[in-house]
């Protein structure tokens, strides 16, 4: 269920009504009148959610799941078990974002001008001018905020934050002694789009994201809210400037990111790992505990703890160190030749 603090609850909805509203068929017409309150991923659904099952990972899980009905195709309703009701489609995770923007609305601080009344603050706080404080946020103890800073509704920041001047922060937790610079952008919907009749469809991102204490994020930087469970950065991370953190990543504790890294969505990345500038990872990796990636390197797959990678695609520094070498020197043989 999407934290109530950031989305408001639209349900609860019947069965009949989002398969006509996804162009879905109920397997037993019967359920039509069966009603749900929310969207939920497959693990962790209850008889009160809808959810989805396209990949193998999610087929595998369906067999078990406790969601009271689920999206998928044809072929694989007879792998859900007799409880869950199937909404058969053919593109489930579009049937799952459209019932998601059915079920829950984002919570936006519209209209706010200043400080929200239901806003808590606590004393020795110092708010620059033009910050907007959304609906039930709470904001601690000596934590300044910056000039044009907005804060959306249910946002917690921690105590003795530093918090800069235009920064943009919704739907996120944040811990004691964070630095956000300026211009950030903290809890915006992660990318995520999925075909539909008439085009592209937005997937709903409904997570949040989690600032542990001690985080560093840098000027002009993004930390995407997760598409459905959170983004997390570990205790004493430090963000450069213009780092792009997608949804779902889960970063550990002392990482570094250099200038313009961008890690896509969700990446596992263990504690103490370092990263040069310009270093990219691509989506669903892992990378362990205090591994090390140069600059401009491409990870696109898992990189064990404690190792160094670089190029392109990534791989171990000594076999790229030696792979580059064995190029250069069969580029310059071969000008000799010429």
């Amino acid at each position: 269920m999407p934290d109530p603090r950031f989305f408001e609850d639209l349900g609860p909805v019947s069965l009949s009504e989002l398969a006509s509203l996804t162009g879905a068929q109920l397997a037993d017409a019967s359920a039509g009148e069966r009603r749900v309150r929310a969207v939920s991923i497959m693990e962790g659904a209850a008889a009160d959610t809808v959810t989805f099952a396209t990949d193998r990972k999610f087929l595998d899980q369906a067999g078990t799941t406790r969601a009271g009905a689920c999206f998928v195709r044809a072929e694989v309703v007879d792998a859900l078990p007799a409880g869950c009701a199937a909404l058969v489609t053919a593109s489930p995770q579009l049937g799952y974002a459209l019932a998601a923007q059915r079920l829950h609305r984002p919570r936006f601080p519209t209209g706010d001008k200043g400080v929200h009344p239901s806003a808590q603050i606590e004393p020795q706080v110092e708010l620059g001018p033009g910050v907007v404080v959304g609906a039930g946020a709470q904001v601690g103890r000596g934590t300044r905020v910056g000039a044009n800073t907005v804060i959306g509704p249910g946002v917690a920041i921690g105590r003795d934050c530093d918090i800069s001047a235009s920064v943009t922060i919704g739907f996120a937790l944040i811990g004691d002694r964070v630095r956000i610079l300026a211009g950030a952008r903290i809890g915006e919907p992660g990318f995520g789009a999925t075909p539909g009749p008439n085009g592209l469809v937005d997937i709903p991102q409904l997570g949040r994201v989690i600032l542990q204490d001690g985080v560093t994020i840098g000027a002009n930087s993004c930390v995407d809210r997760g598409a459905f469970e959170d983004t997390v950065m570990g205790e004493n991370t430090k963000i450069d400037n213009l780092v792009q953190i997608a949804h779902n990543v889960r970063v550990g504790r002392n990482c570094v990111m250099a200038a313009y890294t961008g890690i896509s969505g969700s990446v596992t990345i263990g504690d103490g790992v370092q990263f040069g500038g310009r270093a990219g990872v691509a989506d669903h990796l892992s990378i362990g505990a205090g591994a090390r990636i140069t600059a401009a390197a491409g990870v696109i797959k898992d990189v064990p703890a404690g190792e160094t990678w670089g190029g392109y695609p990534a791989r171990p520094i000594r076999q790229w160190m030696r792979e580059t070498a064995w190029l250069a020197k069969q580029a310059s043989r071969k000008e000799g030749n010429s």
